[in-house]
């Protein structure tokens, strides 16, 4: 923390902190670490910047202010950060925000710990996510900006490792700068360890299509009167996925594949089709694609067996001349099926799918085990073994015995949250629980062999709340508070484009998948039981899980030291 008194000397170098200041009573300081600086937080102590990362690996830090009096036209200005052998990461490569804050008076369901307070969520941009041009006047601005009296904002830095960048430490000064000739230099030193974070992600991610959840809203806000739908469909679907290839979550493409019927009965996905789908995937970084349901196409999959499995051939031949072998293409068949017709739909459809052999997999939002009632001794229904190639179970619903059994027989776990379901708290997805949340499930997930993670709502599921940069009341109106349910993303439009604006939360499952690639390397290296005596400790279950996300970076460093030796 800097501080600095009103009178104090202008012009006057603290060589401490490599400083020249002026003017009011103002703090300034940092944070590395994975949570939230509330409004009325005090004032932390540390001002230098000490970060690492892997090439190809986005890192992050906290700049927060906090002032006595109103200071006027805050800005931040990065800096080159200078490293080994001349290597530049410059400045203008940075990604910077101003932290926008939101009123949170009623806590979401079953939050015992919550405090009404202003969270900070959405990330104002300093510049357009995809042209760097500098944003023209809107509604949010990041920057300049005028802090309150005594209320404790910040800003957020992103900074990108290239892939050829060189290893070694790196050393750069960031400034703060407000009206009145008040400025406060933070020193920054980044190193960059060994070793490069593949191109395309270990852990596969299916959070939904924002730019398809934005045209239900934008269309039913339009007929409303109340907004006009964007002009440019197009440059809003690259913007999402450029958002979400950043943030190493998978993009959707907004025109799937289709088989078409032929006349002697197969189908067949144009080539042009397959082409366009590998400039996506090698664009976009994409390990994961939802197939289309051949529900409606065929009406009875064991009747129209022939039917189905030309369907499926189609898929085949499409992945093989995409000629991408990580990406896996699934079906979602289910979404959580609770009652005895959902479950004899399961048993019919997945078990005709997976007779075919195809490379297109059954995915069924389900546990691996069956409840009491749910085709137990006491009922009728059956179990849904041997219809599911990929199993996605709540958080709380994980049970590791019975998931090993099912991957023991070649399939596969995904998970997923949603509300506030299961019997004990785990690491829910709502803006008044800590951050740490959106980072703890990857190595919950790593340390069980769960191989992805799924959220509905396409991340922008706006639809319940008038304005979400100022209610974060998302979901369940008039019934249960959930602060943020179904959103990870803002609409841009109140920062002055047609898009997405990324989250605190976004953020966190970034660096949540970016620490599974950790682990994931050295398991390709044959030292994933050495990383599991870091992981563990940390990850015990859904239910229990380290909550000092200072403990999250020291066993980060523990791994990348691993890979490195």
């Amino acid at each position: 923390m800097i501080r600095i008194r009103a009178g104090f000397v202008v012009g006057v170098f603290l060589c401490v902190f490599g400083l020249q200041t002026a003017g009011a009573d103002w703090r300034v300081w940092t944070d590395v670490s994975t949570r939230r600086v509330l409004r009325d937080e005090a004032p932390g102590t540390e001002v230098a910047v000490k970060i690492s990362a892997a090439r190809n690996e986005w890192e992050s830090f906290q700049i927060l202010v906090r002032s006595d009096v109103a200071i006027k036209r805050v800005v931040l200005e990065p800096g080159d950060l200078k490293g080994p052998g001349g290597e530049i990461l410059r400045r203008a490569d940075a990604r910077l925000y101003r932290q926008h804050q939101l009123e949170i008076a009623k806590g979401t369901y079953r939050n015992e710990g919550f405090k009404p307070e202003w969270y900070p969520d959405p990330l104002i941009p300093f510049r357009h996510p995809v042209t760097r041009d500098r944003l023209g006047e809107a509604r949010f601005d990041a920057v300049p900006f005028d802090l309150p009296a005594e209320q404790s904002h910040g800003f957020w830095v992103d900074i990108y490792v290239p892939a050829k960048a060189r290893a070694g430490n790196y050393q750069g000064t960031y400034r703060v700068r407000a009206e009145g000739g008040r400025a406060v230099e933070i020193d920054v030193r980044l190193t960059v360890w060994d070793f490069t974070l593949p191109r395309v992600s270990t852990l596969q991610t299916a959070l939904g299509s924002p730019a398809g959840r934005m045209r239900s809203y934008y269309r039913e806000r339009a007929k409303q009167g109340k907004e006009k739908e964007p002009s440019d469909w197009e440059a809003v679907e690259k913007q999402c996925a450029e958002m979400l290839t950043r943030h190493r979550v998978n993009a959707t493409p907004w025109h799937g594949l289709r088989p078409a019927a032929q006349a002697d009965g197969s189908y067949r996905i144009p080539d042009e089709q397959i082409r366009e789908l590998r400039e996506f995937v090698d664009r976009y970084h994409v390990n994961a694609i939802s197939v289309r349901s051949p529900v409606g196409i065929v009406n009875d999959p064991e009747k129209e067996r022939e039917k189905l499995y030309a369907w499926l051939k189609a898929w085949d031949r499409a992945a093989a001349k995409l000629d991408r072998p990580w990406v896996t293409f699934y079906i979602y068949l289910k979404d959580e099926p609770n009652d005895e017709e959902a479950y004899k739909f399961v048993q019919k459809w997945g078990r005709a799918i997976r007779a075919a052999k195809s490379v297109v997999k059954v995915m069924v939002v389900e546990q691996t085990w069956t409840e009491k009632g749910m085709g137990g001794a006491d009922s009728d229904w059956g179990e849904l073994h041997g219809a599911i190639d990929i199993w996605c179970p709540l958080f709380c619903l994980f049970k590791a015995e019975s998931a090993a059994k099912r991957q023991a027989l070649g399939e596969t776990i995904w998970t997923y949250t949603a509300l506030c379901q299961g019997p004990e708290p785990s690491p829910w997805w709502h803006i008044d629980y800590p951050l740490l949340n959106y980072r703890v499930p990857a190595w919950i997930s790593w340390r069980y062999g769960i191989r992805g993670l799924l959220y509905w709502g396409g991340m922008s599921y706006w639809r319940q709340c008038e304005d979400p940069w100022t209610d974060p009341w998302t979901y369940g109106r008039e019934k249960l508070v959930y602060n943020g349910e179904g959103t990870i993303v803002y609409p841009g439009r109140a920062v002055g484009y047609d898009g997405i604006v990324p989250s605190l939360r976004l953020k966190a499952l970034r660096d949540s998948i970016e620490d599974y690639e950790y682990m994931a390397i050295l398991e390709r290296k044959g030292l994933g039981a050495e990383a599991r005596k870091v992981v563990e400790p940390l990850a015990e279950s859904w239910f229990k899980w380290e909550a000092d996300p200072a403990e999250y970076e020291k066993a980060r460093a523990k791994l990348a030291e691993m890979i490195v030796r």
